[in-house]
């Protein structure tokens, strides 16, 4: 008799990591459901990238829901201000930047973890990275740790004892260019991803965004050849 693979929720961004760790998920043997947040991003072009990753990695299911944090937030990925441009390597590994997005990995995951439990899922998988981002604090392990704890605890399935819920960050001490090889062992197409900040109506990503510089740095450690088309060469 065949076995059930167990299922799991992937956060699905449109980006390299959320594609990566989908496609990470899938090669540990899950049956994955993709979930993707419309949140009210400045970057819409993430949502198509995203639904073209799960029917590429042919995604058990792919979910998307609309929670507009423009009601109550303010960053510059919601568009009360600018993206920040043109910095150096050293302005974005410190503090805090303009684009950090007002508690958005908690409500993310608050949002996966209900549809974890809906489904029947006791695993979790999101792309969170503490290597290069600019200090996201929402991206770190400790972080984590703690919401797979209170996942554990707010749950009638954690609570009941039936459910055991696993947070898991498979990416989270790797290098973008780390990152970009695992991708593409695993099959990935990552043509169909979206990094830009802000990418023009095209699709043109924007190559002067914090992203687009983490993104362009990577490949060009790797030596593989950038799919990106941006404005900028």
């Amino acid at each position: 008799m065949q076995m059930m693979a167990p299922k799991a929720v992937v956060l699905l961004s449109g980006g390299i990591d959320s594609a990566t760790c989908a496609a990470v998920a899938r090669s540990r043997g899950f049956a994955v459901a993709g979930l993707t947040v419309d949140y009210g991003q400045r970057h819409r072009l993430e949502l198509e990238a995203a639904a073209k990753i799960a029917s590429y990695l042919k995604l058990e299911a792919h979910y998307v829901v609309a929670v507009d944090l423009r009601a109550i937030g303010k960053s510059a990925l919601l568009g009360s201000e600018d993206v920040p441009k043109d910095r150096s390597e050293a302005e974005i590994s410190q503090g805090i930047p303009a684009t950090y997005v007002p508690a958005r990995n908690t409500i993310l995951l608050s949002l996966a973890l209900a549809l974890a439990e809906s489904l029947g899922a006791a695993d979790i998988f999101i792309g969170a990275n503490v290597l290069d981002y600019s200090g996201y604090p929402d991206c770190r392990p400790e972080f984590l740790q703690t919401f797979e704890k209170l996942a554990n605890l707010a749950t009638k399935a954690g609570v009941e004892g039936n459910t055991q819920f696993r947070v898991h960050a498979p990416l989270l001490f790797l290098t973008k260019a780390e990152i970009i090889r695992l991708a593409i062992s695993l099959g990935v197409d990552l043509s169909l991803t979206m990094s830009c900040y802000d990418p023009t109506p095209a699709g043109l990503a924007c190559g002067r965004c914090d992203s687009c510089q983490i993104r362009r740095r990577a490949f060009s450690q790797t030596g593989v050849p950038d799919p990106t088309r941006y404005v900028c060469s």
